[in-house]
């Protein structure tokens, strides 16, 4: 009897440890403030925190990126959430999009952006899939963590380029609706003659200034820092130079 009684705690212990290994559930990770999964936490307060050229922050870089190329109508933004993932906010991301702090290969938005299946890949054709420099930017912020982290960006104004500073922004936030078969607004902004085309026609600074009579660019997203803009401003202001 005391035999019976020993096998079924055995039995019911393994059933439990078992249960429990599976459908654990998403553990949003603490911001550097401590916000963990409070969806109303998503902007975290850390004026003064410099920028660290090795970390990669989800408000500076992340957010920008998987709004511009995944969270948009049609795909993954709140309003169309295909397959129930909303890639808009940083508790969507982290849930919906099932990533896994310190774990790329197991996280479900990176496994679909490195995918080779033109069915499974994250964009989806004929939108442009992402850079391997921005795969290579989302590998190593979930390999950090995946913090809902941010950084104050030093505002040097000083000598704008192309390469480093205008295509950067806009490939980070605008490409990805401006680019594939079906950019939004019949619009592309692939490359440098594109985006020179939009800023001679006005429209850049207009749609970036959020000025009325233009659509709003970025269109899910915040608007770009006034840092930003104004590099871009002043890179129109200096010729457009393609550098």
């Amino acid at each position: 009897m005391k035999t019976n009684k020993l096998l079924y705690f055995f039995l019911i212990s393994g059933l439990l440890l078992a249960m429990a290994c599976k459908h654990d559930p998403v553990v949003v990770p603490d911001d550097d403030n401590g916000n963990g999964g409070d969806p109303g936490n998503d902007t975290t307060d850390t004026t003064g925190i410099a920028c660290d050229p090795d970390t990669v922050y989800f408000q500076n870089d992340i957010l920008p990126l998987l709004q511009s190329s995944c969270g948009i109508a049609g795909c993954h933004d709140p309003g169309t959430a295909e397959d129930d993932v909303i890639l808009t906010d940083y508790q969507n991301i982290i849930q919906t999009g099932e990533i896994v702090p310190g774990n790329p290969e197991e996280s479900e938005v990176y496994e679909n952006i490195t995918e080779d299946d033109p069915d499974k890949i994250m964009p989806p054709p004929p939108n442009e899939p992402l850079s391997s420099e921005q795969i290579s930017m989302i590998r190593t912020w979930i390999e950090q963590g995946a913090e809902n982290n941010y950084c104050d960006e030093e505002c040097d104004t000083t000598n704008v380029t192309f390469s480093g500073i205008v295509w950067n922004t806009i490939n980070n936030s605008c490409t990805g609706c401006h680019s594939g078969g079906s950019p939004q607004g019949g619009i592309f902004l692939e490359n440098y003659d594109d985006v020179v085309a939009m800023a001679e026609s006005g429209r850049l600074m207009g749609a970036i200034n959020w000025e009325p009579g233009y659509a709003n660019m970025p269109q899910n997203g915040e608007q770009l820092s006034e840092c930003k803009r104004r590099a871009i401003e002043i890179w129109i202001e200096d010729g457009m130079p393609n550098n």
